[in-house]
């Protein structure tokens, strides 16, 4: 049988690959990868990196380009029988992963390239830094026992991280609210409307129908009017997958999670760290699990007098202009909305119209083209997954190709929530493969309705800037070694560089003017609406970076004091954290960790604080153009050739202050965000 997964030559031909491909693809690389190392092992007397790391690195890229589309479709279309052979698949990658990991003649064989390192360029050795690095915290240094354990370990994880985040999807999915009279819905803007209204009719049903995406779940916290109706789709997102609230108990992540601690602790423990927080660092710009945690508090201790001093000017005007004394978690968001528009007159609904898609993502590729002197070509005619999907390239000011991506915005059924970039293929060159880096560009936002283009919030516009800072990161390397190509062999806590630096030019008028006109008019952001933006930029500020502190420290406390007498402490440690740094305390039934994917099973697991400390990169990156010009030719060329094509090549603080002559410090994040140093 013809397999669309092993016959491609481009890019994947998503229209063809059916669930039954995928076992047979994976078990048929998966063998011939390891015939082809054990040959290799037996027939190379003296390894190099052409007769031996070269090879292997082509044959590893194949597998990752083979598995890519299968994982992509399970994150992007999801359906019983792909989710099957999907998971069907993860314990033989992550064998073969281990079994690698394990290889004690492979192990050899790289230490004797590396040995040899006088004849390799800078990058190569980088490679095999990296790789022998690799090797030990895969277990390669370990007795027979202790191996066969983390390779059982192993196993395990790969399933449970995969259930867990099921578990997710299936709640989210599960939840409905259908409402047959609109007088319920009042305060909830037109377009929320609408999207209730589409829901319903995809149901063959009249009326309105309320879900837990993102698109339905924000709107009808921020405006609608019944408390008791807010009060409900809180509580059935805040104990998604867990033992409470509407479906408790069908998908409880309650063991899942103990399981994927104690697990991760004694796999550290198994590789000599004191626990999984210190395992996690080994990949990571951070030096010590102590400077971690020193970061988080130092940002704590400055940021949570201001978010006390902002929820008490919002008790204040609660009380004061709608009579509630008492404001639960699910009137926060909603009393929230109303201070901004009397304090700024300023709605994300009188925002919306400023940012069609239509305007805002040709708009971001002029502001990319300006910084870095490229241009993006929308391609028809490429096989995607999806009608809605749009493919594009990106061309170098001489015309050659330097990337190409897919574009999936919006939300829909059997679509994971959230946004993210995701690797394709990546660049790669040798003696016999020539190959450019291709991305997946996914978030979740409201579909047009009602005829017109889809409206993005200003946050929502954020979002897109953000993950497409991920993705020229990955597209506009110069680097041709695909372990340290791109994204690849970054500092996890340094990854988030060139996303949130990308945010920053939502922000500034120069870039605006670019992206942001009204879908009917035309008319750019008129200046009273910029200037009451602005003003708005850092509503709460106080209050939004200790929340993303609480969720920082929780997830590396969690793992750095994981004690298997006495289990996971999942809420014991969350109200710890909250009574040092929350100003808002949910409810006692609140399960916030029974959905916190990005830690159980998303890649950040003693790692959310990246996003915190890579803001401060960021922000302090941006500082430069702020006193430059925000289009400054010179500082564009220079974050593109010392941050974006230099890939994971060089260590992480070695580029940071070859772009910006020093190290970082951690004012222009504080200043961005309206926080007093």
């Amino acid at each position: 049988m013809s397999n669309p997964l092993l016959d491609q030559a481009g890019l994947p031909v998503f229209s063809q690959i059916r669930p039954e491909h995928v076992e047979p693809a994976i078990d048929h690389l998966l063998a011939e990868n390891r015939r082809r190392i054990g040959e290799l092992l037996d027939s190379v007397s003296e390894p190099s990196w052409h007769n031996l790391v070269e090879p292997i690195e082509e044959w590893e890229d194949r597998l990752g380009r083979v598995w890519s589309p299968v994982s992509h479709m399970n994150s992007v279309v999801n359906s019983d029988a792909l989710r099957a052979v999907y998971n069907a698949c993860l314990p033989k990658l992550s064998d073969y992963a281990t079994e690698m990991g394990h290889n004690e003649r492979l192990f050899a064989a790289y230490k004797s390239v590396a040995e040899h390192a006088d004849a390799l360029d800078a990058g190569q050795r980088k490679v095999l830094d990296n790789a022998l690095r690799d090797f030990h915290l895969s277990g390669v240094d370990l007795p027979p026992d202790k191996k066969a354990r983390f390779k059982a370990i192993s196993q395990e994880l790969s399933s449970l991280t995969s259930k867990y985040s099921e578990n997710v999807l299936d709640a989210t999915d599960a939840w409905t609210k259908h409402i047959d009279n609109v007088e319920a819905l009042a305060g909830l803007p037109p377009s929320a409307l609408e999207l209730a209204q589409q829901n319903a009719a995809q149901h063959d049903r009249q009326g309105w129908l309320l879900t837990l995406d993102y698109p339905s779940f924000y709107p009808v916290m921020t405006y609608a009017d019944d408390a008791q109706l807010r009060r409900e789709v809180y509580e059935a997102y805040q104990t998604r997958a867990s033992e409470q609230g509407p479906h408790a108990g069908k998908f409880d992540n309650s063991e899942n999670m103990q399981r994927i601690l104690a697990l991760r602790h004694e796999q550290a423990q198994l590789l000599g760290f004191a626990n999984y927080a210190e395992r996690s660092l080994a990949r990571k710009m951070a030096r010590s699990t102590d400077e971690v945690m020193q970061f988080l508090h130092d940002l704590a201790a400055k940021s949570r007098p201001q978010a006390e001093r902002e929820l008490n000017e919002l008790k204040a005007f609660a009380a004061e202009q709608y009579r509630v004394h008492e404001l639960n978690p699910w009137d926060i968001a909603y009393y929230s909305e109303k201070l901004r528009q009397h304090r700024y007159n300023i709605t994300q609904e009188e925002v919306k119209p400023y940012f069609p898609e239509t305007r805002v993502v040709p708009g971001m590729f002029d502001v990319v083209g300006r910084l870095y002197g490229v241009s993006f070509h929308e391609v028809d005619g490429v096989d995607t997954w999806h009608p809605d999907v749009k493919f594009y390239e990106i061309r170098d000011h001489d015309g050659s190709l330097r990337g190409q991506f897919y574009f999936d915005l919006y939300a829909r059924k059997n679509k994971r929530g959230g946004a993210w970039m995701d690797d394709c293929q990546s660049r790669m060159t040798t003696a016999s493969v020539e190959q450019i880096p291709v991305a997946y560009m996914t978030c979740n936002f409201t579909p047009p309705v009602g005829g017109r283009p889809a409206l993005l919030t200003h946050d929502e516009v954020e979002t897109l800037f953000h993950e497409f800072g991920h993705g020229l990161h990955h597209m506009l390397t110069k680097v041709d070694y695909v372990a340290i190509a791109g994204i690849n062999g970054v500092a996890w806590d340094a990854v988030e560089l060139p996303s949130q630096f990308m945010e920053n030019f939502c922000w500034e008028r120069e870039a605006l003017d670019l992206f942001a006109a009204h879908y009917e008019t035309g008319e750019r952001i008129p200046d009273d609406l910029y200037q009451r933006m602005l003003a708005a930029k850092n509503f709460q500020s106080g209050m939004v970076m200790v929340r993303q502190l609480e969720f920082a420290l929780f997830d590396f406390r969690i793992h750095r004091e994981y004690d298997p007498a006495r289990g996971a402490r999942v809420y014991e440690i969350l109200d710890e954290v909250r009574a040092e740094v929350a100003v808002v305390r949910p409810p006692a039934w609140s399960r916030f960790a029974h959905a916190f994917t990005h830690i159980f099973s998303g890649g950040y697991a003693a790692g959310y604080y990246s996003y915190k400390w890579a803001e401060v990169l960021s922000a302090d990156a941006f500082s430069l153009f702020e006193e430059r010009g925000v289009f400054d030719q010179a500082t564009g060329q220079s974050f593109l050739h010392n941050i974006l094509e230099q890939g994971g090549s060089r260590d992480a603080m070695e580029l940071f202050v070859a772009f910006r002559g020093r190290e970082p410090q951690i004012d222009a994040l504080l200043r961005h965000s309206g926080i007093a140093a």
